[in-house]
Protein backbone atom coordinates (compact mmCIF):
# COMPACT_ATOMS: atom_id res chain seq x y z
CA UNK A 1 0.00 0.00 0.00
CA UNK A 2 2.78 2.45 1.05
CA UNK A 3 4.80 1.29 -2.55
CA UNK A 4 1.94 2.80 -4.31
CA UNK A 5 1.66 5.71 -2.69
CA UNK A 6 5.37 6.36 -2.56
CA UNK A 7 5.25 5.59 -6.56
CA UNK A 8 2.39 7.89 -7.67
CA UNK A 9 4.26 10.60 -5.39
CA UNK A 10 7.46 10.33 -7.16
CA UNK A 11 5.81 10.22 -10.71
CA UNK A 12 3.88 13.21 -10.11
CA UNK A 13 7.25 14.97 -8.08
CA UNK A 14 8.69 14.48 -11.72
CA UNK A 15 5.66 15.09 -13.81
CA UNK A 16 5.25 18.13 -12.29
CA UNK A 17 9.71 19.44 -12.17
CA UNK A 18 9.32 18.50 -16.37
CA UNK A 19 6.78 20.55 -17.35
CA UNK A 20 7.97 23.57 -16.16
CA UNK A 21 11.40 23.34 -17.62
CA UNK A 22 11.87 22.10 -21.12
CA UNK A 23 15.01 20.29 -22.33
CA UNK A 24 17.80 22.27 -24.04
CA UNK A 25 21.31 20.51 -24.76
CA UNK A 26 24.22 22.24 -24.86
CA UNK A 27 25.55 24.28 -27.90
CA UNK A 28 28.14 22.19 -30.43
CA UNK A 29 30.70 24.88 -28.87
CA UNK A 30 30.33 23.72 -25.30
CA UNK A 31 30.23 20.04 -26.48
CA UNK A 32 33.40 20.32 -28.10
CA UNK A 33 35.16 22.12 -25.40
CA UNK A 34 34.12 19.40 -22.49
CA UNK A 35 35.70 17.32 -24.99
CA UNK A 36 38.97 18.70 -25.19
CA UNK A 37 39.21 19.29 -21.91
CA UNK A 38 38.50 15.46 -21.28
CA UNK A 39 40.53 14.57 -23.99
CA UNK A 40 43.81 17.17 -23.19
CA UNK A 41 45.38 15.73 -20.06
CA UNK A 42 46.04 12.76 -21.62
CA UNK A 43 47.29 13.92 -24.50
CA UNK A 44 49.27 15.86 -22.50
CA UNK A 45 50.53 13.25 -20.36
CA UNK A 46 51.78 11.21 -23.09
CA UNK A 47 53.69 13.73 -24.48
CA UNK A 48 55.40 14.71 -21.37
CA UNK A 49 56.53 11.23 -20.60
CA UNK A 50 57.77 10.94 -24.00
CA UNK A 51 59.76 13.67 -24.01
CA UNK A 52 61.06 12.82 -20.91
CA UNK A 53 61.85 9.37 -22.03
CA UNK A 54 63.74 10.38 -24.94
CA UNK A 55 65.80 13.33 -22.70
CA UNK A 56 66.59 9.82 -20.45
CA UNK A 57 67.36 7.92 -23.86
CA UNK A 58 69.93 10.65 -24.98
CA UNK A 59 71.68 11.73 -22.14
CA UNK A 60 72.24 7.45 -20.97
CA UNK A 61 73.24 7.37 -24.21
CA UNK A 62 76.09 10.03 -24.19
CA UNK A 63 77.43 8.58 -21.31
CA UNK A 64 77.11 5.00 -22.02
CA UNK A 65 79.30 6.38 -24.95
CA UNK A 66 81.77 8.25 -22.74
CA UNK A 67 82.23 4.95 -20.42
CA UNK A 68 83.13 3.07 -23.89
CA UNK A 69 85.60 5.51 -24.63
CA UNK A 70 87.26 5.42 -20.91
CA UNK A 71 87.34 1.69 -21.27
CA UNK A 72 88.78 1.51 -24.43
CA UNK A 73 91.92 3.52 -23.06
CA UNK A 74 92.17 0.28 -20.03
CA UNK A 75 92.17 -2.50 -22.74
CA UNK A 76 95.35 -1.24 -24.12
CA UNK A 77 96.50 -1.89 -28.18
CA UNK A 78 98.63 -5.54 -27.76
CA UNK A 79 97.96 -8.42 -28.58
CA UNK A 80 98.15 -9.87 -25.35
CA UNK A 81 97.22 -7.26 -23.10
CA UNK A 82 95.69 -8.79 -21.40
CA UNK A 83 98.27 -11.38 -19.96
CA UNK A 84 100.49 -8.36 -18.31
CA UNK A 85 97.43 -5.84 -17.71
CA UNK A 86 97.81 -4.26 -14.29
CA UNK A 87 95.28 -5.70 -11.45
CA UNK A 88 93.96 -2.01 -11.63
CA UNK A 89 93.02 -1.97 -15.10
CA UNK A 90 91.85 -5.45 -14.51
CA UNK A 91 89.30 -3.80 -11.83
CA UNK A 92 88.60 -0.95 -13.89
CA UNK A 93 87.43 -3.25 -16.78
CA UNK A 94 84.99 -4.94 -14.80
CA UNK A 95 83.54 -2.12 -13.27
CA UNK A 96 83.47 -0.51 -17.05
CA UNK A 97 82.06 -3.77 -17.86
CA UNK A 98 79.05 -3.56 -15.97
CA UNK A 99 78.51 -0.09 -16.50
CA UNK A 100 77.85 -0.81 -20.20
CA UNK A 101 75.76 -3.15 -19.38
CA UNK A 102 73.37 -1.88 -17.02
CA UNK A 103 73.30 1.79 -19.63
CA UNK A 104 72.56 -0.53 -22.46
CA UNK A 105 70.13 -2.39 -20.55
CA UNK A 106 68.46 0.99 -19.63
CA UNK A 107 68.44 1.90 -23.31
CA UNK A 108 66.91 -0.79 -24.71
CA UNK A 109 64.30 -0.56 -22.11
CA UNK A 110 63.96 3.25 -23.04
CA UNK A 111 63.71 2.10 -26.71
CA UNK A 112 60.71 -0.31 -26.16
CA UNK A 113 59.18 2.47 -23.96
CA UNK A 114 59.82 5.38 -26.66
CA UNK A 115 58.34 3.09 -28.76
CA UNK A 116 55.04 2.30 -27.04
CA UNK A 117 54.36 6.06 -26.13
CA UNK A 118 54.32 7.24 -29.77
CA UNK A 119 52.16 4.30 -30.51
CA UNK A 120 50.21 5.89 -27.39
CA UNK A 121 49.89 9.17 -29.02
CA UNK A 122 49.42 8.20 -32.60
CA UNK A 123 46.89 6.07 -31.67
CA UNK A 124 44.76 9.02 -29.12
CA UNK A 125 45.44 11.27 -31.89
CA UNK A 126 44.32 9.13 -34.42
CA UNK A 127 40.86 8.37 -32.30
CA UNK A 128 40.12 11.54 -31.73
CA UNK A 129 40.89 13.20 -34.97
CA UNK A 130 39.36 16.43 -34.71
CA UNK A 131 41.40 17.01 -31.41
CA UNK A 132 43.96 20.25 -31.65
CA UNK A 133 45.67 20.84 -28.05
CA UNK A 134 45.36 24.58 -27.17
CA UNK A 135 49.08 26.50 -28.69
CA UNK A 136 50.58 23.37 -30.03
CA UNK A 137 48.92 22.29 -32.72
CA UNK A 138 52.38 22.22 -35.12
CA UNK A 139 53.79 20.22 -32.36
CA UNK A 140 51.22 17.51 -32.46
CA UNK A 141 51.44 17.59 -36.36
CA UNK A 142 55.33 17.84 -36.49
CA UNK A 143 55.33 14.17 -34.33
CA UNK A 144 52.62 11.88 -36.25
CA UNK A 145 54.46 9.13 -37.35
Amino acid sequence: MFQLFTRARTRNFFRDRASTRAFKARSADRDAETDRSRIDPIISAIETALVAAEAEQSGLGQRVQDVLARASVTFGNDTNEYLTREPLDNDHQRLFSAEILNGQRRLNELSVMVTHLKFLKAAALSRFSDFRPRGSADQFDRDQP
